[in-house]
């Protein structure tokens, strides 16, 4: 590697109306998954988040099986599942 290189990165949005910092989008090159980074990247989040003022954070993730490390990770960091069902129709 490159010591230049960018290998994730992490993107917030804050609601300061309700105080929730969102994580938006994250994402680790996958040569470079399961070292630490995303975990090291969602807790600088969360900390510039509380340096902001924000209460709560957020962040989602699919439910797929493809999806199942990003789920370990929010839930080793403390995030807890909030069960929702959407429902769409098409029209």
């Amino acid at each position: 590697m490159n010591s230049g290189s960018t290998v994730g990165f992490v993107a917030v949005k804050l609601h300061s109306q309700s105080s929730l910092g969102e994580i938006y989008m994250i994402a680790v090159d996958p040569d470079y998954q399961r070292q630490g980074i995303g975990s090291t990247l969602i807790e600088f989040a969360l900390d510039w988040m509380k340096a902001a003022g924000m209460s709560v954070a957020m962040v989602e993730t699919g439910g797929d099986p493809g999806h199942a490390p990003a789920r370990c990770t929010y839930e080793k960091l403390g995030f807890g599942l909030l069960a929702i069902a959407r429902y769409f129709k098409k029209l």
